[in-house]
C-alpha cells in the first residue's frame, strides 16, 4: 500500500438560518464579504470565504427557491435556528488510500461520492468525497469528512475574497475517548476536550481582529 497522504484542513462548513443575512453580518463584523458559490441540486446555497492557501470557509443554508428539495447535506432538511460550525473536510492527495488505512485503524470514513460544480467564470471544479447517509454522523461533525480534489481543480480559496486566516481549530465532545480515537485513525491531532455537546471552535484572523467561530 502507498504511503497514506497527510491530511490538512480543507474547509469549514458554517451552516446558517438565512444566507444573505450571513453574509452581510460576516462583512460588517469581519471586514471582508463572503462571495456567493452557487446552488446545489440537494437544496442548498452557498458563499465562500478563504481561510488561507488551500483552506476557505463555506457559508451554507437552505435554498428558499428550492423549497420542495430533500435530503440536503449536513442536516439542513430544516433551516438552523442559528450559525453554527457543523463540520469540516480534510483534504487529501489520495482518497482511496486514506480511506483504506482509516478502515484498517478501526473508522469507516463512509461512501465515496463525486462532486462538481462550474465558476461563474465557466471553470469546471471536481472533487470526491466521503458521505455517511445519517445526520449527525459518528463524532457528530468534529470528524471530518474526506476530499480529493480532481486533477487540474483550482482550489476554491484561490478565487474566493481574501484578508482572513484560519489560526486554530479544537473541538469538544461529550464522548472524548471514541472521538479522539476516529481522529487518530485518521491520522489527525486536533484538540478535542470534553464537553457538554459536540462543538467545533475556530479561531480566524479577520480584518477587524480574531474572532472565535462555533
Amino acid at each position: 500500500m502507498s504511503q497514506t497522504p497527510s491530511l490538512r484542513v480543507d474547509h469549514l462548513v458554517y451552516a446558517v438560518p438565512d444566507l444573505a443575512e450571513a453574509v452581510a453580518r460576516i462583512e460588517q463584523e469581519w471586514g471582508v464579504r463572503p462571495a456567493m458559490g452557487g446552488k446545489h441540486p440537494t437544496g442548498t446555497h452557498n458563499a465562500l470565504l478563504a481561510l488561507g492557501e488551500h483552506t476557505y470557509l463555506e457559508i451554507i443554508a437552505p435554498d428558499p427557491e428550492q423549497a420542495g428539495a430533500q435530503g440536503r447535506s449536513f442536516g439542513l432538511d430544516q433551516a438552523p435556528t442559528q450559525p453554527r460550525l457543523v463540520t469540516w473536510a480534510a483534504a487529501t492527495t489520495d482518497l482511496d488510500v486514506t480511506l483504506a488505512q482509516a478502515r484498517q485503524d478501526g473508522y469507516d470514513p463512509g461512501e465515496t461520492m463525486k462532486g462538481a460544480r462550474s465558476r461563474p467564470d465557466g471553470i469546471q471544479l471536481s472533487w470526491r468525497s466521503t458521505r455517511i447517509a445519517s445526520w449527525p454522523p459518528p463524532g457528530d461533525g468534529v470528524v471530518p469528512f474526506l476530499i480529493e480534489w480532481g486533477q487540474g481543480t483550482p482550489h476554491p480559496a484561490g478565487d474566493s475574497p481574501q484578508g482572513c486566516r484560519l489560526l486554530s481549530l479544537r473541538a469538544k465532545h461529550p464522548s472524548l475517548q471514541e472521538t479522539a480515537a476516529m481522529l487518530r485513525a485518521l491520522g489527525l491531532d486536533i484538540q478535542v476536550e470534553g464537553g457538554d455537546r459536540p462543538a467545533l471552535i475556530a479561531a480566524i484572523e479577520t480584518p477587524n481582529g480574531v474572532v472565535e467561530v462555533r
